[in-house]
């Protein structure tokens, strides 16, 4: 859960996980797209790019 402005209906409300409707890892960041109360498509960037782990060998 988490709080936004709205560009479309100007408020600012609670975003509940049932409202998301993608989640993307982009150059600039986690890109959550989400329905506002009032319907209107909406996203969000948050967080930083995720990174690959480098893999891990173990020596015998």
């Amino acid at each position: 859960m988490f709080d936004h402005q709205c560009t479309a209906c100007e408020k600012r409300q609670l975003i509940f996980p049932s409202m998301v409707t993608a989640m993307s890892n982009t150059d600039r960041g986690i890109v959550v797209a989400f329905t506002c109360w009032c319907g209107a498509d909406q996203t969000l960037v948050t967080g930083k790019k995720s990174t690959a782990t480098p893999k891990v060998v173990l020596a015998a």
